[in-house]
């Protein structure tokens, strides 16, 4: 079961007790809880903040407590609150927004709030930084590498510690066997990877499922392309790039086999457009109704669509009595299926060689899945069944000697139709989705299941669950508990999109091995450092890993993205090398500091918040609770990466902050601090950012390093 840096469930957290007893100097006691609003005062420190700023409005507006809390929001910039309260959130009648606000101003008190500012319609609460500095740097050292999130959200009822753990099945990377591992299969394998971490750091079972493309027709063209152009010794070695090289040399060969047929076809469907022209569009209300275009078909314009009719079915008939690739193919996949040990035997070893190759590659980006299964392990009993249903349902239909589904006569004219069963009776990825849908849930019961799949299969996403819904229950239970996260694809260096097929694609493996060059050359550049890091080959790996992910991270998912080794290798901007290189300088600091783990824990932290660069931090490490629940919500990496930029440019800061008087003096310099307190509470203040740091790149699947 996935989980983050070894952990699951309900981590290390600060009791009641603990956080009265730091409250009590305050003169305050337990922070007060509400019914129907869900506070962790225990894993979030702001938390605290929140539930007596709630107490405080409720006392003045009576407004519901549960209103409240959802209209507090953070606010883009310190010198505009901590914290912002939209006064016509809140739903009181009677009330004008900006005289309550100004009452709420004045009435307010808090000795862990300053006094509130009135801006028209909005109340803005500023913390006082010294109880925030105390909290939160207790918090983050006491939670480590757990601070930030929040095992109670994945509990059947987060109010309740012992509930029961909800379970999720997150499928991703799925790569087709015996084709190269290349940075268009990257997306999938991260984004998943990440969102199984994320699940996993909420409290939920998770469970990394990788369902590989092992079964269907292209199997028979490959194994004609390894009689053709392979060799044992070229698979034993390499066997994921040599079997690539033969899958597109014999794509190529079927290309050239089928390009009489596809110009025929062409030019038939062209002639039909023109026999057959759409119909005028529906005219908006009040407008007239467009003409209908004058008729163009000539009889000599039939004949010659006959003719085109009449040669396609010649050279389709040539082809199967050939036979060619393509028909040679489907009569092997048909072997397969009806248990031939002679074609299975290929199968099976190009499977084993894959699976073996591509377990390297996770290895090496640091994913691990629990389940390897794939379209061949689904039961052909679980398909008959799945295809029995379709047909008493009325859902599937014959069509010319095969099944497919007419999805327009369901309800979803967009989904247009599918095909469910070929003419041969083999079966197609769609029926070996539905069945497999249905033996995850018999077999682990999830609560929720969620496809990682690029944007390019949008539409074959939307006919399955489409399906499911129409098959009635089990089947329409169960997707009501699917989601599909889609993502924008990855191109090349020019914008192109890239085939397997074609040879078009990057490979992975090679442009990590790029990188990594690349990364060990900059490190040797500075002598005295590289001598002092202890695996230098793994280092800037870990530097490549982390510039190729990043880059993937910089943007939504749906957005999709050309692959830029020189922007993502440089540790100019905000790069996966610059965070990297963050993490490393606090650990260079905290070596050379030499500051004592009980020095750090009782460091009075009133002593980092002189300078407002002080301050400033300090919020940003008590927003990553916030950060982190904001993630959970929209999924999105992005949300996790400009947080860590965010808090990093924040930790720079620090480091060049100058005095007001003195310009040369470093007022957040541990090297220079002036003395022992201040430099233990300076340690402790960068120590916590690198914890935090560290938090959200193990998040985001990137290891931190210590020395580069």
């Amino acid at each position: 079961m996935a989980a983050l840096n070894g952990n699951s469930h309900d981590g290390p957290a600060l009791d009641m007790n603990q956080i009265t007893a730091q409250l009590q100097h305050l003169g305050l006691s337990q922070p007060p809880s509400f019914p129907g609003v869900l506070l962790h005062p225990e894993y979030n420190p702001v938390d605290i903040f929140r539930a007596y700023i709630i107490e405080q409005l409720h006392r003045i507006t009576e407004a519901d407590p549960a209103i409240i809390n959802n209209a507090l929001a953070w606010t883009a910039d310190q010198k505009h609150g901590d914290l912002v309260l939209p006064v016509p959130a809140l739903r009181l009648k009677g009330k004008k927004p900006d005289g309550l606000a100004s009452e709420i101003a004045e009435k307010f008190e808090s000795p862990l709030v300053q006094k509130p500012t009135a801006d028209k319609t909005f109340v803005r609460f500023f913390f006082e930084p010294e109880p925030l500095a105390s909290l939160t740097l207790k918090y983050i050292p006491k939670h480590k590498t757990q601070y930030g999130f929040n095992p109670r959200l994945g509990l059947e009822d987060p109010s309740k510690p012992g509930s029961k753990r909800k379970r999720l099945i997150v499928e991703y990377s799925s790569p087709n066997i015996a084709k190269e591992f290349h940075t268009g299969h990257l997306r999938s394998t991260i984004i998943g990877g990440f969102l199984s971490k994320l699940y996993s750091a909420a409290g939920w079972e998770t469970i990394s499922m990788n369902y590989l493309g092992d079964w269907g027709k292209q199997y028979g063209i490959l194994s004609q392309g390894f009689e053709k152009y392979g060799s044992e010794a070229e698979l034993e070695r390499d066997p994921i790039k040599h079997l690539n090289e033969v899958y597109v040399k014999i794509n190529q060969d079927n290309s050239a086999e089928q390009k009489e047929a596809k110009t025929l076809t062409e030019k038939k469907d062209e002639l039909e457009k023109v026999k057959n022209p759409p119909k005028p569009k529906k005219p908006a209300k009040g407008k007239e109704a467009e003409a209908p275009p004058p008729p163009q078909w000539t009889d000599e314009q039939e004949k010659e669509l006959q003719n085109a009719i009449a040669e396609l079915e010649k050279v389709q008939e040539e082809l199967v009595a050939k036979p060619s690739i393509d028909e040679k193919a489907r009569q092997f996949f048909k072997r397969m299926v009806d248990g031939d040990q002679e074609a299975l035997k290929y199968w099976q070893k190009f499977r084993d060689l894959s699976i073996e190759a591509y377990k390297h590659m996770y290895a090496r980006l640091s994913i691990a899945f629990d389940d390897y299964s794939g379209e061949s392990t689904v039961k052909v009993e679980d398909m008959d069944k799945a295809a029995n249903v379709l047909q008493e349902r009325g859902v599937s239909e014959p069509s010319k000697g095969a099944v497919i589904v007419d999805l327009a006569k369901h309800g979803a004219p967009k989904l247009g139709k599918t095909l469910v069963k070929k003419k041969d009776g083999t079966s197609l990825y769609l029926t070996r989705d539905i069945a497999a849908n249905y033996e995850r849930y018999e077999q682990y019961n999830f609560d929720k299941m969620i496809y990682v799949i690029a944007s390019q299969q949008d539409v074959h996403v939307a006919q399955f669950f489409k399906i499911l819904d129409l098959m009635g229950s089990p089947y329409s239970d169960t997707v009501k508990k699917c989601e599909h996260i889609t993502f924008g694809m990855v191109k090349d260096p020019k914008g192109q999109t890239m085939s397997t097929r074609k040879g078009t694609v990057v490979s992975l493996a090679d442009s990590l091995d790029s990188a990594k060059d690349f990364m060990h050359d900059v490190m040797r550049k500075n002598e005295e450092k590289y001598e002092q890091v202890v695996n230098p080959e793994e280092t800037a790996d870990t530097l490549a890993i982390s510039a190729i992910m990043v880059q993937d991270y910089s943007g939504k998912m749906i957005n999709g993205y050309n692959f830029d080794m020189e922007r993502m290798t440089s540790f100019e901007g905000d790069t996966g090398p610059y965070l990297q290189y963050s993490h490393a300088r606090v650990c260079s600091m905290e070596r050379k500091a030499n500051v004592s783990r009980a020095d750090l824990e009782r460091a009075d932290f009133s002593l980092v918040i002189q300078a407002k660069e002080g301050v400033e931090l300090v919020r940003c490490l008590a927003q990553w609770p916030d950060v982190f629940l904001n993630a959970y919500k929209t999924r999105e990496p992005i949300t996790v990466l400009t947080y860590l930029f965010k808090m990093t440019h924040l930790l720079s800061s620090c480091y060049d902050a100058k005095d007001a008087e003195n310009r040369n003096a470093k007022t957040m310099s541990v090297m220079y601090a002036e003395s022992p307190e201040k430099k233990a509470a300076l340690m402790g203040l960068y120590d916590s950012s690198r914890q935090v740091l560290a938090n959200g790149m193990r998040l985001l699947g990137l290891k931190p390093v210590e020395r580069m």
